[in-house]
């Protein structure tokens, strides 16, 4: 790792600076680099877990997948984040249990498994890193799942495009794999939205009229 990779790497990870001089010495000589380009796969659900990956550049895309080939989005990961899928198959020796892919322009620096399981095991500062994004990100995965579970497509969909900056360019099919479900469901719920004059739909454009309507859709009990 030549200098300007390590400027980088511990402006990300912060919490590397805490580590032992001797294991912060490994984690430069051992950390692998990898680079993808948007839309590489990283790794595939049931692939063995071998490294734990420290991003420093791009956005990577968790996902499952259904046997039909739909997908739904778990969480992205962004640089300086904890990849909480890659720290459960590392920690249970496991294969990973979802799909990661690039989202875009990725460059990251995997760890091996033995480095990662002894920086958590010796230095407090990253095990307390590693285990507070574990809780968060458990939280929101927790979130996701009483979504899918309990709530209307519609409702979930709303949600989606409150928080959205404006305008909203993600497409039909960007928005169904978000949400785990088919661009023809999201294309006719979307449809309904317009009829009832909350939106207006363009190519690769959506614009919100009625904020207050769709939040009304997005959080009934509330109204």
């Amino acid at each position: 790792m030549n200098e300007s990779d390590r400027e980088r790497l511990l402006r990300c990870y912060p919490v590397l600076e805490e580590l032992p001089a001797d294991l912060l010495g490994r984690v430069e000589q051992t950390a692998k680099l990898v680079q993808a380009p948007p839309g590489r796969r990283l790794f595939d659900e049931g692939s063995p877990c071998t490294h734990y990956p420290l991003l420093v550049e791009g956005v990577i895309r968790a996902s499952k997948f259904s046997p039909d080939g739909h997908e739904i989005l778990l969480y992205r990961l962004s640089p300086g984040e904890s990849c909480v899928i890659t720290v459960v198959a590392l920690l249970g020796a496991t294969a990973y249990p979802a799909v990661g892919s690039a989202e875009t322009k990725v460059t990251l620096h995997g760890v091996p498994r033995s480095l990662f399981e002894t920086l958590v095991q010796e230095s407090p500062a990253f095990r307390v890193f590693v285990f507070s994004s574990l809780s968060q990100r458990m939280a929101h995965l927790m979130a996701l799942i009483d979504d899918v579970a309990f709530r209307r497509l519609d409702q979930r969909l709303a949600s989606r495009l409150l928080l959205h900056g404006e305008p909203i360019t993600a497409t039909h099919q960007m928005l169904a794999d978000e949400l785990g479900t088919t661009r023809e469901v999201v294309s006719r719920t979307l449809e309904a939205f317009q009829e009832s004059g909350m939106l207006r739909l363009g190519r690769k454009r959506i614009e919100i009229l009625d904020r207050h309507a769709l939040d009304r859709v997005h959080r009934p009990e509330a109204h």
